[in-house]
């Protein structure tokens, strides 16, 4: 226990008391700020601590940065940019690569006809899915922070781009398209596709250049989870038409779900029987195995390829039933041995795609980070959420290049990777080996596949987000806040389109935010019996409070959203209003607040920032306290609110010896000053 000199016993409850020692000890003069700083800070700065201005912290600062400038200092920049640098030197060959050659072969055998599903809708050939499934992926095991993270083709991305491109290069009204043409439009949607990857790649790197990993926080969890939810009912509904083997146009913008709902039960007179059935065969076998490796996942050496073993039996299936021509079925066809030739993508349409690059570039982002962060901390690493910007940001730019659609970290190839015995993001490069003989040998055996189950396997590929729901009763018991955020975003997303609803979704958790700091209460505290702690006045303790004495918590930033608030607030408490007719209006009964407030003990802890509006409300306050005869005293202001009040002009009203270090020593320089001018007593609360 702390103490002042002079300590004197406190008598019985009820009874007068010296409040300031409450155990009798001997207790330390009270320390303001200025005090605290000539003790424990730099002495010769301490008379200019409270009045540096914020120009001079800064140029400080940017000096220590400089003088970080080394040989050391520019090796761990290095290190830092470019992490097998870091993590290749300390890679455990015998226990690791075992494990890493196996999640990797396996990721890489799901990453080709998963690959090619999302292209699909992406709505592009199929060949770049592979691309995308396999540059972006090289690009990330160099510069990416999570080992265990899995990236290429991405469902809710391709869903996004899809949109984006069907709203770019519409198909033409009349349908029926020769060969020439319907090759011109897919070089078209390619091209738009591409600039899509470019534009949210640009757009990541812009963010890294200045260092906004922190913005990955304003995509919540739930608003991630409902985002991806609803994306996989779009997802499920879109590929209506492949399955049932309808030719309808893709259905964009707000409402396009019910509208492909629509369409299709119009259309459905007129579906393919053969489609039908390869489709109800292709989910009678991909369902059952994901459930199988779902809930045997600790006793299978490795999880159960059945996209792979689906893709090769529908292949054999359609090749020796000709189910292309005696049946219409409409299968994959050649895919391009080799790469594409390197170009820019077509900047003239970087203007048009902008609108569409940001919400990729969020989205890419915050499900990257926020699965990178799961695994991180499970498996006790951390990982940079600003290198990771530059890593996805590396990764879709250079990707574009070679003609790939915006590309990011999946979540079930990320599980399967984990599942396989990962480790490191070694894994990615022989997953890039598995893509990379299917495009330079093995393509020509994906020929006959129908396309009927690639949709298929977009949908089964769902699961895990369709399962996300499920966690929606726990939600709602730890917090109803997070759960309307949840169910807001995903009636958006479903109902409108997923860019619109992430907005929706963003806006309204922010909101949520906002709406918290504006409902809570300024709290009176008073002194728990027998300690030298200040406590809330409405909790179940005993507590003494002194005539005369208001000691007062702030729990909220202070901003110009919250600055109405607190004025009244302190009115209140103080008795502040117009003509000063207003009463106080402490917790407590009418005896203990007869005396009106002499001192007024103000405690900042929880106020986390303050902004100008916030600071000029503090400096109005301090001098309608003295005006008011009112000796106003602050505690524990942090050093960001402490600058920003003193910038304000604070120290105009008040001086430093009104700023303390804390509530005990304020209330105790406010009880020495109340016994020179009334009587020492103190009421009780129970």
């Amino acid at each position: 226990m702390s103490g002042l000199p002079g300590a004197r016993t406190c008598p019985g409850l009820g009874e007068a008391s010296d409040l300031k020692f409450p155990l009798g000890a001997k207790f330390r003069e009270p320390l303001t700020e200025t005090r605290f700083q000539q003790l424990f800070g730099d002495a010769e700065q301490a008379p200019e601590l409270l009045a540096e201005p914020r120009s001079s912290r800064l140029r400080r600062r940017w000096r220590l940065r400089a003088r970080a400038c080394s040989g050391p200092g520019a090796w761990r920049v290095l290190q830092a940019r470019l992490p097998p640098l870091r993590w290749l030197p300390r890679y455990r060959w015998r226990a690791w690569l075992l494990g890493d050659a196996v999640a990797g072969v396996t990721v890489g055998i799901v990453h080709v006809p998963q690959g090619m599903a999302f292209a699909l809708l992406t709505s592009v050939p199929p060949v770049f899915g592979l691309y995308t499934s396999f540059f972006p992926v090289l690009i990330y095991t160099l510069l990416g922070t999570g080992r265990h993270l899995s990236t290429g083709t991405f469902a809710v991305l391709s869903l996004m781009t899809g949109s984006a491109v069907e709203r770019l290069v519409p198909e033409p009204l009349g349908g029926n398209l020769s060969g020439i043409e319907t090759e011109r439009l897919d070089a078209q949607r390619v091209g738009a596709a591409a600039a899509l990857a470019f534009g949210s790649g640009a757009l990541m790197l812009g963010m890294f250049a200045l260092q906004l990993g922190v913005l990955s926080t304003f995509l919540s969890e739930p608003v991630v989870k409902a985002l991806t939810s609803g994306a996989a009912l779009h997802v499920l509904v879109s590929q209506l038409p492949s399955l049932l083997g309808l030719p309808l146009p893709r259905q964009i913008g707000c409402f396009s779900l019910f509208k492909t709902l629509a369409a299709v039960l119009t259309a459905l007179p007129r579906s393919s029987p053969a489609e039908l059935t390869i489709s109800a065969l292709s989910l009678a076998l991909l369902v059952p195995v994901k459930e199988l490796n779902v809930r045997f996942r600790d006793k299978l050496p490795t999880p159960i390829p059945g996209e792979i073993v689906m893709v090769l039996l529908a292949s054999v299936l359609c090749f020796t039933s000709s189910l292309d021509t005696r049946y219409n079925v409409q299968i994959v066809g050649l895919l391009p041995g080799g790469f594409p030739q390197a170009h820019l993508p077509n900047l003239a349409e970087l203007p048009r795609i902008l609108a569409d690059s940001l919400p990729i570039a969020l989205v890419t982002f915050a499900v990257s980070a926020s699965l990178a962060s799961i695994y991180a901390d499970k498996y006790s690493y951390t990982i940079d959420s600003n290198q990771e910007l530059l890593a996805h940001g590396i990764s879709n730019l250079i990707s574009s290049l070679f003609s790939c659609f915006p590309n990011s970290a999946t979540l079930a190839t990320t599980s399967l990777l984990v599942d396989a015995g990962g480790n490191t993001q070694l894994a990615g490069l022989f997953s890039c080996i598995v893509v990379l003989s299917v495009l330079l040998w093995l393509g020509p055996f994906f020929y006959y596949l129908p396309k009927a189950v690639l949709a298929c396997i977009n949908i089964s590929s769902m699961r895990q987000m369709f399962f996300q729901m499920q966690e929606l009763p726990q939600l709602w018991r730890i917090s109803r806040m997070d759960f309307a955020v949840w169910m807001v975003t995903w009636v958006a997303v479903v109902i409108l389109s997923v860019d619109v609803g992430l907005a929706i979704g963003v806006v309204f958790s922010m909101m949520t935010v906002v709406c918290r700091t504006q409902r809570v209460q300024c709290l009176a505290l008073g002194l728990a019996e027998g300690t030298e702690l200040y406590r809330p006045l409405r909790e179940s303790h005993k507590l003494l409070k002194v005539p005369g004495l208001c000691i007062l918590r702030y729990p909220t930033p202070l901003y110009f959203g919250t600055r109405g608030q607190f004025r009244r607030t302190l009115e209140g408490h103080l008795g502040l209003g117009e003509g000063g007719k207003e009463t106080p209006k402490p917790d407590g009964p009418p005896d203990a607040v007869a005396e009106p407030v002499r001192v007024v003990v103000l405690d900042c802890s929880g106020i986390t920032f303050a902004d100008a509006a916030g600071a000029r409300e503090v400096v109005q306050l301090a001098r309608r306290c003295r005006d008011a005869g009112i000796h106003l005293l602050l505690a524990q202001c942090n050093a960001s609110v402490l600058g920003t009040l003193t910038q304000a002009g604070l120290l105009d009203r008040m001086t430093p010896e009104q700023l303390f270090v804390s509530v005990q020593d304020a209330a105790a320089h406010a009880l020495e000053r109340l016994e020179t001018t009334g009587p020492k007593t103190c009421t009780v609360w129970v």
